[in-house]
C-alpha cells in the first residue's frame, strides 16, 4: 500500500540545510523525513513521561536484577 505524499516548499536558512544534511549524510528530502520523524517521536515521548511514576507494574525490580 502506497502512503500518500505531501509536496511542500519550506524556507529554512542555508546553514541550517547544510548542517543537517552534513550531519545524516543524505540528501535534502530524507534529511527533512528524518527530521519530521524526529519531531514527532519527541511528542510521542512527551506523552509517555507524563506517566511516569503513575504506571503499576506487577514484576518487581529485584526480581529482574537475579538474571
Amino acid at each position: 500500500m502506497a502512503r500518500q505524499l505531501k509536496k511542500l516548499t519550506v524556507e529554512v536558512p542555508a546553514d541550517l540545510l547544510a548542517r543537517a544534511t552534513t550531519a545524516s549524510g543524505e540528501g535534502v528530502t530524507p534529511t527533512v523525513r528524518r527530521g519530521l520523524e524526529l519531531v514527532a517521536a519527541g511528542g510521542a515521548y512527551g506523552r509517555l513521561r507524563r506517566f511516569r511514576g503513575k504506571v503499576k507494574f506487577s514484576v518487581k525490580l529485584s526480581e529482574l536484577r537475579q538474571d
